[in-house]
């Protein structure tokens, strides 16, 4: 999430009241996780696996919970908590909205663009050209859809992420400030859910056509020309490429990647990344055509024991 206006570290500093090293003035422009960092945002680490990760990633302000040595050309701000503090930094910059409204007066939608009755329209979404939003389809805040997109009836687009962090008395959810991106000419099923990015955009690409009952993960991106079909799973921060075909009850980990082309078989489980253009199957995940000889050497076994006894 970039911010409206750049920020300060001081101004940043005093909103979680946190010690820091830089000066007063190094610009702050936004915060965002890890994987999607650039210059002027802020990311957080709590955890000393991943200071390294943090403190040489693209972010220039480290929002740590250990006094270290600043690297050159950046700055730190030192917490107690950095996943609380990270959290009082959306709410500060990105506050929950309220609405009583069906649909949004900061919102727009496009020329042609049909909304269906009992639909929710959240703040600052963009509707484009030529859509049709089915009725009970639930949008919520800041949500950006293209042109000529079908969205079936139930679906909801922009729920936060599941994201937690265990404490003592129970799970603290990191609070989600992305966005979902909807681009042209995608079809999206009934029943769907589209969770938001925790602070970048969660994208299906152009032409990407899901089926019913289909789950999207935070800040997944979704090619073009993707075939989804029904009672997938897909978790978050998975990279799928263009052209992907998925078929049934697939279900997938977090953080993989789905090469271009490539053609996964129902019920299987994606366990790690995968290259393009190829056919998978099965849990783990292997090329169907070795995981298939494999079944078929399973259904040999009895018959292998009696010539052994």
């Amino acid at each position: 999430m970039k911010f409206s206006s750049k920020q300060t570290l001081k101004d940043i500093a005093n909103i979680i009241s946190a010690n820091y090293v830089g000066n007063d003035d190094f610009p702050v422009e936004g915060m965002n996780e890890i994987h999607v960092v650039t210059p002027g945002d802020i990311v957080f680490v709590d955890h000393p696996k991943y200071y390294d990760k943090a403190l040489q990633s693209a972010a220039t302000i480290i929002l740590i919970n250990k006094e270290v040595e600043c690297p050159k050309g950046k700055a730190l701000l030192i917490s107690d908590d950095p996943f609380r503090d990270f959290n009082t930094l959306t709410k500060h910059f990105r506050p929950f909205q309220p609405s009583n409204v069906s649909i949004s007066e900061s919102s727009k939608v496009g020329e042609g663009s049909i909304i269906q009755p009992n639909c929710f329209i959240g703040n600052n979404v963009s509707i484009g050209t030529n859509c049709i939003i089915h009725p009970n389809v639930t949008i919520y805040d800041n949500t950006i859809i293209g042109n000529n997109v079908v969205i079936q009836a139930g679906t909801i687009l922009g729920a936060d992420a599941f994201y937690y962090k265990k404490r003592p008395e129970g799970y603290d959810q990191l609070l989600s400030n992305g966005r979902v991106v909807i681009e042209d000419n995608v079809g999206i099923g009934a029943l769907c859910t589209i969770d938001k990015g925790v602070t970048g955009d969660t994208t299906i690409g152009e032409g990407t056509k899901i089926d019913n009952q289909v789950h999207v993960g935070h800040d997944t991106i979704i090619g073009k020309k993707c075939l989804i079909a029904a009672q997938t799973g897909i978790a978050g921060c998975v990279v799928i490429e263009n052209e992907v075909t998925i078929w049934g009850q697939v279900g997938t980990t977090s953080g993989i990647s789905i090469g271009e082309k490539a053609i996964i078989l129902g019920q299987t489980g994606v366990t790690k990344s995968i290259e393009g253009g190829k056919t998978y199957f099965g849990t783990p995940i292997e090329e169907s055509r070795e995981k298939l000889k494999q079944l078929v050497n399973i259904k040999r076994i009895p018959e292998i024991l009696n010539k052994l006894k």
